[in-house]
């Protein structure tokens, strides 16, 4: 028997369940979601190389104005300090108009990119000092854990399939190459700008594949990473909802309280209608309150019982009517007007009630 609850408790721990939505959002506050940093880095390459095809013709004719105006500028100037000055602001301006656009893109492909993966999140949490990212035992164990085998085998494989990518994407261009001796200077830099931007292309939609393929490897070990137990869940549970234990003493306790102030209300009832023995219902009319008598107590069993003894000490009239009484205990609630088709029976009880106390109907 001992042997046996040492296994539950083990398999309790054990983390089989899928994570509650409570956990997926406290891991995302502290920044821990299923993401690929292949994913940031091949949509940010596709993104710079593809701006680079798209933008080739404005881009060259700014990289040749780049190189031609300080030519231009020291020619048709003295170089005095002024003049440097100038010249100076003029190249970075012009350095800006080429190298702008480039980083501009690479930055929204970036943002792109993890907008994609995760939305909109902001986390702090991720970039907090802790002592146990400088430890150099649990350093040792990430080195050598099976993460970081699974990290190297991708990394390898990343190299060459995207080597062997770049290798094709070269030798389906190397006629062109090997005719760059024969071609002018500028000729030859648009034909190597074009096989770079082509072979980038190449080499950034394989990584894109890869990356795919890494995304879905880390949405996998994510998923794995917050997996919860049963107790864990059993205690999150608790947590949320609160202790059923407690929440069951609170119910006792409001339930006393109701019942306190119920019975507080029975001396004021015209009138207790009785089962005799299983149920009792205490009505007061009340004609500034409300338009038909309504419940100030009801019970069955021992309640009934408490019901009848307080109205006998404050001398309340209690009348004897099976149907009625059930009836009146099963259709109203306390504090409620009575229905409507109960108007005849309770008003001829009420009736001889205040004829027996000598008041007028």
């Amino acid at each position: 028997m001992e042997f046996l609850m040492l296994d539950l408790q083990f398999f309790s721990g054990e983390k089989t369940e899928k994570a509650t939505p409570k956990k997926r959002q406290d891991s995302r506050k502290k920044g821990q979601v299923a993401k690929s940093q292949d994913v940031n880095t091949a949509i940010v390459l596709f993104g710079v190389f593809l701006f680079l095809y798209i933008a080739g013709g404005f881009l060259k004719d700014r990289v040749i104005d780049l190189f031609v105006y300080p030519i231009h500028a020291i020619t048709s100037s003295e170089l005095t300090i002024d003049g440097l000055s100038i010249l100076f602001i003029g190249l970075l301006i012009k350095m800006i108009s080429v190298l702008g656009p480039i980083m501009l893109t690479a930055l929204l492909a970036g943002i792109l990119a993890n907008f994609i993966q995760v939305g909109p999140m902001f986390s702090t949490e991720t970039i907090h000092f802790k002592l146990e990212k400088i430890n150099p035992i649990k350093g040792f164990k990430r080195i050598f854990s099976m993460r970081a085998i699974v990290e190297m085998l991708k990394s390898i494989l990343k190299v060459l399939f995207i080597g062997l990518i770049t290798f094709y994407s070269i030798w389906l261009r190397m006629d062109e190459i090997m005719l760059l001796s024969y071609k002018q200077i500028g000729a030859s830099l648009v034909t190597i700008a074009d096989i770079t931007v082509q072979t980038g292309l190449f080499a950034s939609g394989a990584l894109l594949l890869l990356a795919a393929l890494d995304y879905m490897y880390q949405r996998f070990d994510f998923e794995k990473s917050i997996k919860m137990s049963k107790q864990e869940i059993k205690q999150e549970y608790k947590t949320m909802e609160g202790d059923p234990l407690i929440k069951s003493r609170i119910k006792q306790k409001q339930k006393e309280m109701a019942m306190s102030r119920m019975m507080q209300e029975i001396p004021k009832a015209d009138v207790v209608i009785t089962n005799p023995t299983h149920f009792a219902v205490a009505l007061k009319y009340d004609e500034d309150k409300m338009d038909a008598p309504y419940v100030v107590a009801k019970g069955v069993d021992f309640v009934a019982q408490k019901i009848k003894l307080i109205a006998k000490e404050n001398e309340v009239p209690m009348m004897e009517n099976r149907p009625l009484a059930r009836a009146l205990y099963s259709q109203t609630e306390v504090g409620q007007a009575i229905p409507e088709e109960f108007f005849k029976g309770v008003a001829e009880i009420l009736a001889y009630v205040y004829k027996m106390k000598g008041k007028t109907s």
